[in-house]
């Protein structure tokens, strides 16, 4: 038989510990393509992410991967200004993900926001396009339509199967192969509308470096990646967070934020009751923590795209965006 084409990325990885060695970022490219392309046996396709697994990804990778799959993405010539590319692939299953209420009042400020992510693919978590929906805000069923939820609200949710079909199927394996996959990690990175402003929430502590060489080797204006409650991009307001914030090619910045609350232990939210987020913005619940999160994740927003000179300005900016919210309505509800 012929060697299969794409059988030479997985002879890379898997030649053992004295041969094997990391892609480049032009192989990692055009193996997503192959990937995404349907190009592949399934049988590559476990292998080569399982191997990648075995290995840790690196920047490189990461990089190629992001690429490979933004060359596939539909766009619509006019593309609407966007101010700040946010990523939501993990979910919560121990906080309400206050990050929405973060994206929520940015937008309502008059930032724009594009927001993508997927659900789904581990069970008992809380997921971004749930809590969505139960806001009432509308999700985008292709880039025009994005496009245009952009123009009319200054926000989009677009999910990963929109985006791209086979990296929905991609990250469904993991229940299958028993571990997550390089996919969860630079479906993280794609920003598709090209905003000049990426936010980038991690669970592994070690991967910071990572996303920040791979935010490097992409040349993204200004990126931000931390590790985040459950790995979504929201700030433990209980504990300090170290934030990489990269600038282009080169520039790089490593800070870390304070906790904002003395309490440095937060119990478990038992009920994970989602409703308790319209109540924390219209006021009638005053939750401690939440608010915290809440404004300690929009300061990081606003210092990575470059609206405040240092934390504390960050931070003072955050509050007074939260203070000033319209609490009768919610931004970017249908």
């Amino acid at each position: 038989m012929t060697q299969h084409p794409f059988s030479k990325f997985v002879a890379i990885l898997g030649r053992g510990k004295t041969k094997q060695r990391h892609l480049t970022f032009e192989e990692s490219r055009e193996a997503m393509e192959m990937l995404l392309a349907g190009d592949t046996h399934p049988e590559q396709v476990g292998a080569f992410l399982m191997l990648l697994r075995l290995k840790e990804e690196s920047a490189e990778e990461i990089a190629g991967f992001a690429a490979g799959t933004r060359a596939t993405f539909d766009l619509p010539t006019d593309l609407p200004k966007v101010d700040l590319d946010w990523s939501s692939y993990a979910g919560k299953r121990v906080q309400l993900p206050w990050y929405v209420l973060s994206v929520l009042a940015l937008v309502g400020a008059g930032f724009k926001v594009f927001m993508h992510g997927t659900e789904g693919h581990t069970p008992g978590r809380v997921y971004t396009r749930e809590v969505l929906e139960h806001l009432g805000i509308p999700i985008a069923q292709s880039s025009p339509e994005a496009a245009q939820h952009i123009r009319t609200s200054g926000f989009a949710y677009v999910p990963l199967e929109v985006m791209n079909p086979k990296l929905k199927e991609m990250i469904n394996l993991r229940p299958i192969l028993g571990l997550r996959s390089p996919v969860h990690s630079f479906t993280r990175m794609l920003n598709p509308f090209s905003a000049p402003a990426v936010m980038v929430g991690i669970f592994h502590r070690g991967f910071m470096d990572i996303h920040a060489g791979a935010a490097q080797k992409l040349g993204e204006d200004s990126f931000a990646v931390f590790r985040g409650d459950g790995g979504e991009v929201e700030r433990r307001p209980n504990k300090p967070t170290q934030v990489w914030i990269t600038h282009g090619a080169e520039g790089l910045e490593v800070e870390t934020w304070p906790a904002m609350l003395e309490d440095g232990h937060a119990p478990p939210d038992e009920d994970m009751d989602i409703s308790r987020l319209t109540r924390v913005w219209d006021g009638s619940d005053m939750d401690d923590y939440g608010i915290a999160a809440t404004t300690g994740t929009m300061a990081i927003a606003l210092r990575t795209m470059g609206k405040a000179d240092n934390m504390e300005a960050a931070q003072a900016m955050a509050d007074e965006i939260w203070q000033a919210r319209d609490k009768a309505r919610i931004p970017a509800t249908g």
